[in-house]
């Protein structure tokens, strides 16, 4: 998989108080990165992450033993993961990620009955 955004997790992981995400944050994309990983649906994401929640159009994986909250969206046919956000527990639960993460968004480009299609594919790809 190629991750984009990674300036995100180098971002978070430099915030005071934030110094023990840096290793958990590396070993997550070490792994995600690696060429001989291929994710082509959300079964292959949990199959690897069985901890992470499908929410939307957005993925959350536990960092650090749960300390942590890492956001992203995958494009599966184009084999990239967008980090969106970082956050730490208490922040997730606050609940506001998923506006800001446009989680339940259409993708850009689509709306009105498109965005019905792609949503419904989207879904039973994940299914």
């Amino acid at each position: 998989m190629r991750v984009t955004s990674k300036s995100r997790l180098r971002e978070f992981r430099v915030l005071p108080g934030h110094d023990e995400a840096e290793g958990p944050l590396r070993a997550w994309f070490t792994q995600v990165a690696n060429r001989t990983v291929s994710w082509h649906s959300w079964a292959d994401v949990k199959a690897y992450y069985p901890s992470a929640s499908l929410v939307g159009d957005c993925i959350v994986f536990n960092i650090g033993g749960n300390t942590f909250r890492l956001i992203v969206r995958i494009r599966y046919v184009t084999q990239k993961v967008f980090v969106l956000k970082v956050m730490t527990h208490r922040e997730y639960d606050e609940d506001r990620w998923k506006e800001e993460c446009g989680c339940f968004e259409a993708p850009p480009g689509q709306s009105g009955r498109n965005a019905s299609r792609a949503d419904r594919k989207g879904r039973e790809q994940r299914a």
